[in-house]
């Protein structure tokens, strides 16, 4: 009996850990803050990026549906745009429609990446409400394919340089602007300027390419923006699932058709998804925004690896992003059977989109799909993809420049690592660096991120200002 009478004194000294641990779980010092004004011409910056936006630099799988003239004519029109950069930079084409440019600084020891990239996805104008391809400026936006989706960034750091050469700043280091032209498709663009830094023995002190952005109402008890730094890229895999038969008529079928063996496929992978694991970036960001959270989720972020049942539950049923950041997740996208509706096929398939978490690998993945799906007539193959990206430090100077320049430029903002769920061109470059970093310039809202790749995308011309502002800024640390 004693002992029972000591549980309701152990609940109370474990429930006075977790409100102790909540109360000291404070606020981390943010970076330090720029103490000077930045001044940009937006309607120029706008008037830019519209031009930009006219080249109709579509990117495809099959290159042969791809207008090379379009391409051109986006490098074309740079020098004009931006002929300070031109005449002081040196500018090299190189495969797969890699652009590099270098701006020589007083050393060239620890030099700085910036990048983007200029193609963009393809759209179905009939879903616009305006072209896609005219770089419309209209009530404060300009509207087009690729506003967001990277010439935004891609104008913006060439604008920023312009503006510094015009007021005769030189940087530090030596700083780089590396561009591709097929990021959307995978394209070896920017596997062509690693290997050309890799030949020539440069390690970049940072690389700045896109992922994260300035976002409200993303973490849970957090009210402020939030300026969001990857530190590293989820992997991707394409998986496809086929079974075979001998068919037959559909007025017949037989137990265990193709389709019905996928069914059971899928609703295995989607009933036990992937298991949650807490990797290094996610850890971070917890870490850090947490601290600013009500004191509720305070006490779940303060004892995150005790409540990581709690969270895993609230990831599973909600899914989204707080789900992709924790986990491997699976999404089915496309499926194949017969021809006709009386046919029972005699091959069927579905193909599911794999993310994967850094915890995670191809070869792991695989293995759980297929002891997952359970059935030995499930052929279950990769059809191709890419391993996690390489975790860069959050420790060092580099991280230290681009996380001030956000602080700098959204003032009252809170800067944090976060794990980015997609892919970018940034993952070549963790052969050669640690120091890689996924930030789109922008503050974004929830509906502007939605027209990333979808319909009607814009951006606000008061936001594109704080895109060149940021990079100004970016420079003047390197």
């Amino acid at each position: 009996m004693w002992a029972l009478a000591l549980i309701p004194a152990a609940l109370l000294v474990f429930l006075a850990v977790l409100v102790i641990r909540a109360a000291a779980f404070k606020p981390k010092a943010q970076p330090e803050l720029d103490d000077y004004e930045v001044r940009v011409a937006k309607e120029k910056a706008a008037a830019d990026l519209s031009e930009l936006v006219r080249c109709k630099t579509v990117s495809y799988r099959d290159p042969t549906l791809e207008d090379d003239a379009e391409f051109e004519k986006l490098i074309a029109l740079l020098p004009s745009l931006y002929p300070n950069v031109f005449k002081t930079c040196e500018f090299t084409k190189l495969p797969d429609r890699g652009l590099l440019f270098r701006w020589a600084g007083k050393e060239a020891d620890a030099p700085a990446v910036m990048m983007a990239h200029y193609d963009v996805v393809p759209v179905n104008e009939d879903l616009w409400d305006t072209p896609a391809f005219e770089g419309i400026i209209k009530d404060g936006f300009v509207i087009g394919r690729g506003t967001l989706d990277t010439k935004v960034t891609f104008s913006g750091i060439l604008f920023a340089a312009n503006q510094l050469i015009s007021e005769g700043f030189v940087p530090e280091n030596d700083i780089y602007f590396a561009f591709s032209g097929g990021e959307e498709v995978n394209g070896n663009g920017a596997v062509r300027i690693v290997d050309w830094f890799e030949e020539k023995g440069i390690t970049p002190a940072l690389v700045v390419d896109e992922g994260g952005a300035v976002v409200e109402n993303v973490f849970p008890g957090v009210k402020v923006p939030c300026g969001l730094i990857g530190i590293a890229e989820k992997g991707m895999m394409d998986v496809k699932y086929t079974v075979k038969s001998q068919g037959g008529h559909a007025s017949a079928p037989k137990p265990g058709a193709p389709i019905d063996r996928l069914a059971s496929a899928c609703r295995n992978m989607v009933e036990n998804p992937f298991k949650l694991k807490l990797t290094a970036p996610a850890a971070e960001m917890f870490d850090t925004l947490g601290r600013y959270s009500s004191f509720v989720y305070k006490i779940i972020f303060s004892n995150i690896k005790l409540f990581l049942p709690v969270l895993d539950m609230i990831c599973k049923k909600g899914g989204g992003e707080m789900n992709a950041l924790m986990r491997t997740t699976v999404a089915f996208t496309q499926a194949q059977g017969s021809s006709a509706t009386n046919v029972i096929p005699p091959e069927a398939s579905l193909v599911s989109n794999i993310r994967l978490n850094p915890a995670d690998d191809m070869e792991s993945a695989l293995e759980y799909i297929k002891k997952t799906v359970g059935d030995e007539h499930v052929e279950v193959t990769c059809m191709h993809g890419m391993n996690p990206s390489r975790i860069s430090r959050t420790d060092c100077e580099g991280f230290d420049r681009v996380a001030s320049a956000v602080a700098s430029t959204w003032k009252g903002c809170i800067v944090a690592p976060y794990l980015m769920v997609q892919c970018s061109d940034s993952r070549h470059w963790g052969r050669i660096s640690d120091r890689v970093y996924r930030f789109s310039a922008m503050d974004l809202t929830s509906e502007e991120r939605a027209s990333i790749h979808g319909n009607n995308e814009k951006i606000r011309i008061d936001a594109l200002g704080r895109t060149v502002e940021f990079y100004i800024r970016l420079m003047k640390k390197c």
